[in-house]
């Protein structure tokens, strides 16, 4: 071959491999692609800390959170990015189109953080760099290794809270921090860790129980756990709680809008943009939250006119919110309300879905330390928790529509599938973007009406209640952050709207203003998977298969809303064959 001219060689080539010019620009294109992103999330998880949803093993150190390192990524996304751009996106083949459409944003939102130096407050009402080691804590573990790991990740701490109470500071500076109403009470979570004894802290909690370790080792490592959260990570505990109590929560915010944060107007657009995946003006996101709330009133009352009630709205939320029969008396009967209510979907499952899922998932309570300002249930791979605290808070015809949203067919349903999808890249199937893995989830709740899953009025209510609360939140966050409403505002409105327990209307107000943008990405998610699946059930007509169009939406994974709607495009063009033809 080394004899021939090179466009002998080049025309050889082709016809050996019957591929076009194009198609060998293709391959290297894809293959450009797969290296950037192979390497950068081999290196991502590495410089990330572990979260609610993490699934790798367990590791013997936490991140570095100094400015050093805080550059250094930036440097290294911004380079990413260039290299990204580099690539001709025509030049790709399908497959590795829509895997550029999911990751370029990423590395997008990443760079805006950092450009953000949203590094700077790294807690907020809902969850903070403290609390998130808990979720590591509550990990099945399944080596020695991961429980010798996890002894080195304590000794780890101190330096991670150094490092983390550093850029707080920082933060403080320049008016860069949560506002203070929002974090009022949060130390709870710090004062869990410190006043308890070693053994009963939640970072002890992997060390009760630890099958199939030998006694011996058992012994050992018990030992040093005890010394490590006694000598260490209390007392980091301790000085981040007096950080907190006597610098921080003084030296926070009293304003609550993203807009009054440095360069608020666009860091609240790039948080919409990072949360929704839409590039929408908060104004517009407004008007639309008003109008969906209007039209979803309007049902609510329908529905209680079926249950009998002769009284007005206001009259019969609070008739909701105060009647014995609606609440469990016990956490354990609230428990077994949800998992009967999973159980019963269980059921129905394969009349809706093709590909179920292999992962299952336990139901359990949401830890103490965590529950007086956690939302009312929250699910993912292997886990559904449920918020027992505080049970007068906790309706039970909000129950289906939170264990459909929060369980199956929400995120312990669709974030295993994505896990089980090894034919896609890691980063395909560890993505977790808000817009779409909540408004699947929402979807979820809805979709429960066609299942049956509403077996009395108050339970449709509650069903109706829940979308009025999401579609509620796209008027209260776009007006606490970009039209200056107060928390007073955003507490009467969403109960005047809805038949929220108060309680949790309080916390979730918290966590809007803390976390701005991120309550837009559900009914907004939702709102682009029905829009599709109504474009689906048009075009298709009597070929349209509920189960095909399900099939391909969760197929996906999890990705930004423009890429689920042009592959319904696909799936409609393809005469709507989903990617499991035989199940369906």
């Amino acid at each position: 071959m080394q004899s021939l001219s090179p466009w002998l060689l080049a025309a050889t080539c082709a016809a050996l491999v019957g591929l076009s010019g194009n198609a060998a620009m293709a391959g290297d294109a894809d293959a450009a692609l797969r290296s950037i992103y192979v390497a950068e999330w081999q290196w991502r998880n590495e410089q990330l800390p572990d979260t609610e949803d993490s699934q790798h093993s367990i590791r013997d150190h936490l991140p570095k959170v100094d400015p050093a390192s805080q550059e250094m990524r930036l440097r290294m996304w911004q380079d990413v990015l260039r290299k990204l751009d580099s690539i001709s996106r025509a030049q790709l083949s399908p497959t590795e189109q829509l895997n550029y459409d999911v990751y370029r944003p990423q590395i997008q939102a990443l760079i805006a953080d950092q450009q953000f130096r949203g590094f700077e407050m790294p807690a907020n009402a809902d969850t903070s760099f403290w609390t998130d080691l808990g979720y590591t804590a509550r990990r099945p573990f399944s080596s020695i290794k991961d429980y010798r790991n996890w002894i080195g990740l304590m000794k780890d701490i101190p330096r991670y809270f150094r490092e983390q109470t550093a850029e707080m500071r920082e933060g403080m500076k320049r008016g860069f921090t949560p506002p203070r109403v929002t974090m009022q009470g949060r130390d709870a979570s710090l004062t869990a860790v410190t006043d308890a004894a070693p053994e009963a802290s939640l970072f002890y909690t992997p060390f009760k129980d630890m099958p199939g370790i030998a006694e011996t080792e058992r012994v050992n490592l018990r030992a040093q756990a005890i010394a490590i959260i006694r000598d260490s990570v209390q007392p980091a505990y301790r000085d981040l709680l007096k950080f907190v109590r006597t610098e921080y929560l003084p030296g926070s915010r009293t304003t609550l809008a993203a807009y009054d944060l440095p360069h608020g107007k666009a860091f609240y657009r790039a948080k919409i943009l990072e949360f929704t995946t839409l590039d929408e003006d908060p104004a517009v996101i407004h008007a639309f939250g008003e109008s969906e709330v209007k039209r979803l009133h309007e049902q609510m009352l329908d529905v209680m006119k079926e249950t009998g009630f002769t009284g007005d709205f206001t009259a019969f939320l609070k008739f909701l919110r105060s009647d014995p029969r609606f609440f469990a008396k016990t956490p354990e009967e609230l428990l077994m309300h949800a998992a009967w209510i999973a159980k019963r979907f269980d059921g129905k499952a394969s009349q809706y879905f093709g590909m179920l899922p292999r992962a299952r998932f336990a139901i359990r309570p949401v830890p103490d330390d965590l529950a007086p300002f956690y939302t009312a249930g929250r699910g993912g791979p292997g886990l559904y928790l449920v918020n027992t605290y505080d049970l007068p808070s906790r309706p039970l015809y909000n129950l289906t529509a939170l264990t459909l949203h929060e369980s199956a067919p929400g995120h312990a349903f669709q974030m295993p599938l994505a896990l089980e999808h090894k034919d896609q890249p890691e980063f395909r199937q560890h993505t977790y973007i808000s817009a779409y893995g909540e408004g699947w989830a929402l979807y979820c709740e809805s979709l429960g009406q066609e299942m049956g899953m509403y077996e009395t009025p108050y339970d449709r209510f509650g069903m109706l209640n829940y979308q009025i609360w999401r579609a509620a939140r796209l008027v209260i966050d776009t007006g606490i952050h970009s039209q200056g409403w107060s928390r007073e505002r955003a507490v009467a409105y969403l109960r005047d709207v809805s038949a929220m327990p108060a309680h949790e209307i309080e916390t979730e107000i918290d966590r809007y203003i803390a976390w701005p943008a991120q309550a837009l990405s559900y009914y907004l998610g939702e709102d682009a998977i029905l829009k599709a699946r109504a474009k689906a059930e048009k075009a298709l007509g009597p070929q349209f298969n509920l189960r095909a169009f399900h099939d391909t939406v969760l197929e996906l994974g999890s990705v930004p809303l423009p890429a689920m709607a042009a592959r319904i495009d696909g799936f409609i063009a393809g005469g709507g064959k989903g990617p499991y033809p035989d199940m369906e």
